[in-house]
């Protein structure tokens, strides 16, 4: 029988100022890897610090997880930017996060990209070769996050940059392997049970149901819970029994 792994990860760090966002600390139970923002889309210095101090404590390994600079949006809506301002952009918060982390006497593991820039650098080889430069440029041993056959996972590989492959178990899929977007119902799958369920298959299986009914083939090395739902820590939990009753190992991405 083939053994399985899979890496869990999560969004999170993206409380600012007064205002909190998600249960990082629960998540980091969960969790294998911790997608920490870096200040531009949300998050802010003492918040970087303390979520990179949290999930050093948890042996959770640490990526960053940069987005457009659009603290109004939460990242969530595209900027029209050029490649030389993206890729600036990006290694700025990189740099960012990395203090932290090296302060912390750890190392940052890889790289996802946030909302907007995530969905645009999955189609669009501009933004995904700004992104793939700019990791590049600051360390090359970095793993990029990002759907299955994305712009971004071509750039990486151009690059020469590990990538993984990464599935959402709270998110509904279209026919073509993307996210539906959160504007539509259906976007976020709320129900513990159904998450589970969908984790499972994807994992163990290889595939998923796409909003429309039809099942579309989805290979995955990571898993991601955001951390921003209600009941994320819910989800979370309900998420890594079911993969672990499924014989699944839970583990962090393979570093280079």
């Amino acid at each position: 029988m083939t053994h399985i792994s899979i890496d869990l990860n999560c969004d999170m760090g993206e409380s600012f100022g007064r205002y909190s966002l998600g249960n990082d600390a629960a998540m980091l139970d969960f969790v294998t890897s911790a997608n920490i923002a870096c200040g531009l889309h949300a998050g802010d210095p003492p918040v970087m610090h303390r979520t990179v101090e949290m999930a050093t404590a948890r042996g959770v390994a640490i990526g960053a997880h940069p987005g457009y600079p659009d603290l109004q949006g939460f990242g969530r809506r595209a900027l029209s930017m050029s490649a030389e301002e993206l890729e600036a952009t990006i290694l700025y918060q990189l740099g960012a996060l990395a203090g932290f982390v090296a302060a912390a006497g750890d190392r940052l593991i890889h790289v996802k990209p946030h909302g907007a820039l995530y969905n645009a650098a999955t189609r669009d080889p501009e933004v995904a070769g700004a992104i793939a430069r700019a990791v590049t440029n600051f360390d090359p041993q970095l793993i990029v996050i990002t759907l299955p056959g994305s712009a971004l996972a071509e750039a990486a590989g151009r690059e020469g940059l590990s990538v993984a492959t990464e599935g959402f178990a709270d998110r509904a899929y279209q026919d073509d392997g993307t996210l539906v977007p959160r504007s539509r119902p259906g976007a976020v799958i709320h129900d513990p049970a159904q998450a589970a369920a969908r984790a499972v298959r994807m994992v163990t299986e290889g595939t998923v149901e796409a909003i429309t009914g039809k099942t579309i083939a989805l290979k995955i090395d990571t898993l991601c819970v955001h951390g921003d739902t209600p009941n994320a820590p819910a989800i979370a939990q309900s998420l890594r029994r079911a993969l672990e009753a499924a014989g699944v190992s839970i583990n962090r991405l393979a570093t280079p």
